[in-house]
C-alpha cells in the first residue's frame, strides 16, 4: 500500500467512526435518569454477559507480610466459576479497631498488582524507580485506607506460560482477548466483573465500611476503575488517571492493546458518556499534559462532556479534574487528598 492509499484508508476509517452517533449520546436538555438507564443497559450488553449467579468467593490467605505502616496480604478469591484471582490487601496500622474506608487500586499495563504495591516482579521489595504507577496502592494504605489491588486477568501471575517466559512486562492481553471475543465476551468485561467481585470481598472484611468505598486506576486500570464504578454504585468516589478521553482521540487514533476494544461500543456512546454513568457519584479525572497515550486535548474534551452530564444529574460539584504537568502516569497531587474525603462520615 503506498502513502496515498494509506492516507485514503485512514480517512475512510475516521469518517466511518466520525459519522456514527451512538444511541446513548448525551445532549443538554435530555432527561438524565432516562438517558442513564438506557445507556447502562446497552453498555452492560456490549461488555459481554456477566454470570447470572455469583460464585462463592472462597477466599484463601496466601501470605501475610508486615510492612512500614501497613500489613500486606496476598489473598485469592473465586470470580467466575472455575476462575481464581489473586489480589493484594493492604491493611493500614490500626485497621480492625473500627470499620474504615477502602479503595480498589487498579494497575495498568506492566507486571501486575505487584507494580503498585512497592514490589519487583518476583515479589521482592522494590529496588528501582516505581515508574508510571508510583506505588499508589502503598500511598493509599499509608493514608489510612484498606486497599485491595486485584491482579487483572492477563498480567502478572495470570498469564499464559509462553508470555511469562518473555519477561515480566509481557502480557497475555491479546491471546485472552481473542478467545473471549470469539465467545461473545470481552476482556474489559471480565476485568470489570472481577473487580466487582473484589469489591464483594472487600465489603465482607471486618475492617471495611461498605458505605465508604473508592476506586483509583491508571491507564488500562483507569478503564476498569471507570467502568466498574459506572456499573456498581457501591463505589462512592472514583479517580480515573491517564484514561478519561474520547475513543476517537485515543483508542482509534493510535495503536492500543486489544483489551481496550469493545465491539460496537460506538453504537452506544463515546467514552465520556460511559464514564458519565458514574454520575451523580464523585469523580475525579487526572491527565498529564504530555500524555502521548491518552492525549490531554481529548481528555479536556471528555471533561467538558462530563461537565454537561454532571450538570444534568444535579451534581456539578462532584466532578473534578487535575490536568497536571507530566506524562502518562499517576499525578496524585490532588487525587490522594480528594479520596481522603472518604475518611469523613
Amino acid at each position: 500500500m503506498n502513502e496515498n492509499e494509506e492516507t485514503a484508508l485512514r480517512q475512510y476509517f475516521r469518517r466511518l467512526a466520525g459519522e456514527l452517533e451512538g444511541s446513548g449520546a448525551f445532549s443538554p436538555g435530555m432527561n438524565w435518569a432516562e438517558w442513564r438507564s438506557g445507556l447502562l443497559a446497552g453498555f452492560r450488553r456490549r461488555l459481554g454477559p456477566f454470570p447470572s449467579r455469583a460464585a462463592e468467593l472462597d477466599p484463601v490467605l496466601l501470605e501475610r507480610t508486615p510492612c512500614d505502616g501497613y500489613v500486606r496480604e496476598r489473598v485469592e478469591i473465586t470470580t467466575f466459576d472455575g476462575l481464581r484471582m489473586p489480589l493484594y490487601v493492604l491493611l493500614p496500622e490500626g485497621a480492625g479497631n473500627r470499620r474504615g474506608p477502602a479503595v480498589l487500586a487498579i494497575h495498568g499495563h506492566g507486571y501486575g498488582s505487584r507494580e503498585i504495591c512497592g514490589l519487583e516482579p518476583d515479589g521482592s521489595p522494590r529496588r528501582g524507580d516505581p515508574g508510571l504507577h508510583k506505588d499508589f496502592a502503598v500511598t493509599l494504605a499509608r493514608q489510612g485506607f484498606v486497599v485491595a489491588a486485584p491482579e487483572l486477568l492477563g498480567f502478572g501471575d495470570r498469564r499464559f506460560s509462553r508470555d511469562a517466559a518473555e519477561g515480566p512486562a509481557k502480557s497475555s492481553c491479546y491471546a485472552m482477548s481473542v478467545h473471549l471475543l470469539m465467545t461473545g465476551h470481552t476482556l474489559a468485561g471480565y476485568r470489570v466483573y472481577e473487580t466487582m467481585r473484589a469489591l464483594d470481598y472487600l465489603c465482607g472484611r471486618s475492617e471495611v465500611d461498605g458505605d465508604r468505598i473508592g476506586a483509583m486506576g491508571i491507564s488500562g486500570g483507569g478503564l476498569v476503575a471507570a467502568f466498574a464504578s459506572a456499573l456498581d454504585e457501591r463505589i462512592r468516589r472514583t479517580v480515573v488517571s491517564g484514561y478519561a478521553n474520547t475513543f476517537r482521540g485515543s483508542i482509534l487514533d493510535r495503536d492500543h492493546c486489544l483489551d481496550n476494544y469493545v465491539p460496537g461500543i460506538l453504537q452506544e456512546a463515546e467514552m465520556p458518556e460511559l464514564i458519565g454513568l458514574i454520575a451523580p457519584r464523585a469523580l475525579l479525572i487526572e491527565s498529564g499534559d504530555e500524555d502521548r497515550v491518552f492525549p490531554a486535548a481529548s481528555a479536556r474534551e471528555a471533561y467538558a462532556k462530563l461537565r454537561e452530564i454532571y450538570e444534568a444529574a444535579g451534581a456539578p460539584d462532584r466532578l473534578e479534574a487535575d490536568f497536571f504537568a507530566g506524562g502518562h502516569e499517576i499525578g496524585g497531587a490532588k487525587a490522594f487528598g480528594w479520596l481522603g474525603r472518604l475518611h469523613n462520615r
